[in-house]
């Protein structure tokens, strides 16, 4: 799919394989999420727009580049502020706002429970992140509320996609790009990812 960009490095697959691991303790867990969102960061914002300018080094003045875009992050809780955590390591000037959404057991519908965006968030590059895409319930509601706001300028970033939530996402919010470092095979009768890497929320926060 054109709006699915695949991140392929031999230093992301490796990292990912300590992810998927069902033995690496949430310590490990955190910091690999954090690394690896932080490498993500490069390709992702390969086209972000520089702005000349003048700087004095100790020798000379001469011309340089620095950012010229309003960049947000919107993580959705709970799982997402680590992978904000990694971005902000990299672009530590972005805004940050937060959206709390859970998945339901029993119907795997997301329900809404918290919203707070940056203002002037229609005039922002925004980074929605969550390390899964399962059936993508989270993430096009995320995004629907973002559009509400009036952004307009929306990406979403994660560590792993099902095809199911690559679909559903695509299909509502067709303008949206789709940034990942894997594309796995399915989801499971529970809504998780195979061979996916369990709960990220539990795992994170060593909670199961």
């Amino acid at each position: 799919m054109d709006n699915v960009n695949l991140i392929e490095h031999p230093l992301i697959k490796h990292k990912l394989s300590y992810i998927r691991r069902k033995d690496t303790n949430p310590k490990e867990f955190r910091e690999l999420v954090k690394e690896l969102s932080g490498m993500m960061v490069y390709e992702i914002f390969r086209d972000t727009k520089l702005k000349e300018v003048e700087i004095e080094t100790p020798i000379a003045k001469t011309k340089s580049f620095i950012i010229d875009e309003d960049i947000a992050l919107v993580p959705i809780l709970r799982a997402g502020i680590i992978m904000a955590d990694g971005v902000l390591n990299v672009i530590p000037n972005a805004r940050v706002g937060h959206i709390g959404i859970y998945r339901n057991p029993e119907t795997l519908e997301p329900v809404e429970y918290y919203c707070k965006l940056p203002s002037g968030i229609e005039n922002a590059s925004i980074f929605v992140l969550d390390p899964m895409l399962a059936t993508g319930g989270s993430a096009a509601h995320a995004i629907t509320l973002i559009k509400k706001a009036n952004g307009k300028k929306i990406f979403f970033v994660c560590l792993i996609a099902a095809p199911e939530g690559i679909e559903k996402l695509t299909k509502d919010h067709p303008d949206v790009k789709i940034y990942t470092i894997a594309i796995d095979e399915r989801l499971n009768e529970h809504g998780y990812i195979v061979p996916g890497l369990g709960d990220a929320g539990d795992r994170l926060f060593g909670t199961k």
